[in-house]
């Protein structure tokens, strides 16, 4: 089938009593073996997202709003039980925190083994392709680890546990929400190595969320960009890095920590993201942006193109002048 694997089309989430929206008219594509980055500080909406594509949403929050559309299937009519049929099957996804995500009354195997059960296979041919899936996430002694329980682990060992149960039903889009967060440095390399590696030999379409543009330097072949709920750029991770357009983006990169970096500092942003039932009646951004003029507070900027494969939510997206010096700070 032509066309993109994964297509999202103006999705709008709200709470619901409706006091206020959480996702607004979030709209971008994963093209069939490809990496998308998501962005953003904690409270942009990353989780949220994540969820809403897999039909978890918690009950104070409801869709009011797009579609999601999978391999030319629109998602947002299904029922519970379609939702269902489609986790793990077409869509699955690593947690954050695998502690807390990892059953720890169940062996680490046998829940590796329940998601093959469902798929119809039988219960030796599961546990043994169990044992094949340890050793793919680079799972050492898996024979002997399948035995283990969540807590006899370590953090990195229990990420890998995640994965294979994601990777069990042999899913077209996988999901994976700070998979590295909770991680050591070389842990975190350990485990971005191994996805990219999954990835690509399984030609998975992989949406990679993280609040770590280092990261996505590493993994990702394009960056979306979130800020409180909405887009506020999309881009090749290359454009990102090069030339990024959005202030948001700006700032982002420029408080990224440098070795023996010109700035003698580590730079931040000012303010923080705003609240759900605060949010500016214009541009989310505008109370933190250094470039914002009078319309960026009264009326929110609309996604357009401004070069081949970049997007981007502002009203001057190109031809800032430098703020003066800490106005970033």
């Amino acid at each position: 089938m032509t066309g993109p694997l994964l297509a999202i089309r103006g999705l709008t989430t709200a709470l619901a009593s409706g006091r206020a929206t959480v996702l607004e008219d979030v709209s971008f594509s994963l093209e069939r073996g490809e990496v998308l980055g998501v962005v953003g500080e904690s409270g942009s909406g990353k989780s949220m997202l994540a969820l809403s594509v897999m039909g978890l949403l918690p009950k104070a929050i409801r869709r009011t709003a797009g579609h999601i559309v999978l391999d030319g299937e629109d998602l947002t009519g299904l029922s519970s039980g379609g939702w269902r049929e489609r986790r793990g099957r077409d869509l699955a996804m690593i947690f954050q925190e695998p502690m807390t995500a990892l059953n720890p009354v169940m062996r680490v195997g046998d829940q590796v083994v329940e998601v093959l059960r469902r798929r119809g296979m039988p219960s030796e041919k599961a546990r043994q392709e169990t044992i094949d899936l340890f050793r793919q996430v680079e799972i050492s002694s898996p024979e002997q680890r399948v035995r283990a329980y969540s807590h006899e682990l370590s953090g990195g060992m229990r990420q890998r546990v995640m994965i294979a149960i994601a990777l069990a039903a042999d899913p077209k889009v996988l999901i994976a929400d700070e998979p590295t967060t909770a991680l050591d440095v070389t842990v975190q390399a350990q485990i971005l190595d191994l996805l990219r590696k999954l990835q690509k030999e399984r030609g998975l379409s992989l949406l990679f969320i993280t609040h770590d543009l280092g990261v996505i330097a590493e993994i990702a072949d394009r960056v979306l960009v979130l800020y409180a709920g909405r887009v506020a750029e999309l881009a090749p991770v290359r454009k990102i890095f090069d030339s990024p357009q959005h202030p948001y983006t700006r700032a982002l990169l420029a408080s990224i920590p440098e070795i023996n970096g010109p700035r003698g500092r580590l730079m931040t942003i000012e303010g923080a993201v705003p609240s759900i039932g605060a949010m500016p009646r214009g541009c989310r951004y505008a109370p933190r942006c250094p470039f914002r003029r009078d319309i960026c507070e009264q009326e929110p900027p609309r996604l357009g193109i401004v070069s081949l494969g970049q997007a981007v939510a502002c009203r001057q997206p190109f031809g800032f002048e430098e703020p003066q010096e800490g106005a970033l700070a």
